[in-house]
């Protein structure tokens, strides 16, 4: 009799666990649901049903992080039960590259930092704080981060502090056309000289024309920059002095930076992840001279 009870018990038991089991993936089903919802820009009224029917409790903001799927274990628990994670199905991102998304409760204000802390380490894009409903707008501008913004050397890169290459980046056709239209004068130079001028020029216009400052920028003397500005104002005239062709130039000349820098991002990326570029093969040593008799 007490065999029997014991193998009942043992019974009811494990039917519990599974119930258990199959009401947490359920719950996990729904919550995956509503990560989806936000990020996809859902309307309110579908936003409160989604995240009632998975008995989760919005809070006051959300902010989206993007990182490699293989980096995100331990952190959902780090930073509380609220905090909703999606590792498939991401808008504007290949699901080759095995990224995850992990929207993370209330860590606005003087708690962003400790976020960034938290995320130390590992390779992580975060966008912006934004009221839990408008997660898409987090989302979004993390995506952005990632596509747009290279910070050489850095595990995590935080979408509020490079908000001028997102503008710049925003939309790469007109850029590209505004750069071509602003430095259309130095195209006629030999493309050493033109890269000289287009950095002398950029100093020049951040430091409002100050030409110690200039020369300090680039490691040149101030007569250098004296004889580049000379060339720049005989290539562009009267139109240095025009306010709306000076905003030209600096933004054009802001994406001209954003693309030398992406453009050497790659081989940064490949040494952060251990590939050595290929070495030259070495030139076979000259004969050796037969010894004198």
């Amino acid at each position: 009799v007490f065999a029997f009870i014991d193998e009942l018990s043992a019974s009811s038991v494990t039917g519990h666990a599974d119930e258990l089991a199959t009401t947490g993936r359920v719950r996990q089903r729904y919550l995956e649901r509503l990560a989806q919802h936000l990020i996809s820009g859902e309307p309110l009224q579908t936003l409160q049903a989604s995240a009632e029917k998975a008995d989760w409790d919005p809070p006051k903001s959300l902010t989206a992080v993007l990182l490699p799927a293989a980096q995100v274990r331990g952190l959902p628990n780090s930073f509380g039960a609220a905090t909703l994670h999606l590792g498939e199905e991401l808008p504007g991102v290949d699901p080759a590259e095995s990224l995850a998304l992990l929207l993370i409760p209330d860590m606005d204000g003087s708690l962003r930092s400790q976020l960034l802390r938290m995320l130390k380490g590992r390779r992580a894009w975060v966008g912006p704080a934004r009221p839990w409903t408008q997660a898409r707008t987090s989302y979004r501008r993390a995506v952005a981060t990632r596509a747009l913004v290279t910070v050489p050397g850095a595990d995590v890169v935080d979408a509020d502090d490079h908000l001028v290459e997102l503008v710049l980046g925003a939309d790469a056709d007109a850029g590209e056309d505004l750069r071509r239209q602003a430095l259309a004068p130095l195209e006629q130079l030999r493309p050493s000289t033109a890269d000289r001028l287009t950095d002398t020029l950029r100093s020049w216009l951040l430091h409002q024309g100050q030409r110690d400052a200039v020369a300090a920028d680039l490691f040149v003397h101030a007569q250098t920059v004296r004889y580049r500005m000379t060339q720049l104002r005989e290539l562009y005239g009267d139109t240095l002095n025009d306010p709306q062709t000076i905003l030209k130039l600096t933004v054009a000349l802001g994406i001209t930076r954003n693309r030398r820098v992406s453009a050497r991002a790659p081989a940064r990326r490949d040494s952060r992840a251990g590939t050595r570029a290929p070495r030259r093969a070495s030139a076979p040593p000259p004969p050796r001279k037969p010894p004198a008799h």
